[in-house]
């Protein structure tokens, strides 16, 4: 059994596309060693379709994915966070909620593929790309020492992940 290591919530402004990723992707490739969450300040209330393509192409779970307001974690009862993650600059730049335990924050902008315009395969690509981005950072997270590294050595490392394209 897979020792669990914490729980982790992704941010966005809409929950619609990247952080919907980084959720499926994270739950996926850590095995049960975290918990992966998504939410936003303003919810579009829908997971865009490219996103469920995109995992769904990659062979990465969908089931019970959706989008929501990171005001249910911030609420009493809400699961504990460990790290928060924004995926997206609008979201880096808003005010967030006081979260419970102090969880341990860095950015890891990512392009929104849902604002690209084009052909379907244009914006098919930019889902691709955005996921493939996002596969390579949480894999590197995954590599982290997790239990040997001190807050802030673990800290400088989770920002270093965002400055990483």
């Amino acid at each position: 059994m897979t020792e669990h290591l914490g729980n982790v919530l992704f941010l966005c402004t809409g929950n619609s596309a990247r952080s919907i990723l980084a959720e499926s992707l994270l739950n996926h490739w850590s095995k049960g060693a975290f918990t992966g969450y998504s939410a936003g300040s303003f919810p579009k209330g829908q997971v865009h379709p490219l996103a469920i393509e995109t995992l769904e192409r990659f062979g990465l779970p969908t089931e019970g994915l959706r989008s929501k307001s990171w005001d249910e974690f911030a609420k009493p009862g809400a699961p504990d966070m460990n790290y928060i993650l924004t995926v997206c600059d609008q979201a880096a730049g808003e005010v967030c909620p006081i979260w419970p335990g102090h969880p341990m924050q860095a950015h890891w902008g990512i392009p929104d593929p849902a604002a690209v315009t084009g052909s379907p395969d244009e914006q098919r690509e930019a889902f691709k790309t955005a996921f493939m981005t996002l596969q390579s950072k949480i894999q590197y997270f995954l590599t982290f020492r997790f239990r040997e590294l001190k807050r802030a050595e673990l800290q400088d490392k989770l920002r270093d992940i965002g400055k990483t394209r």
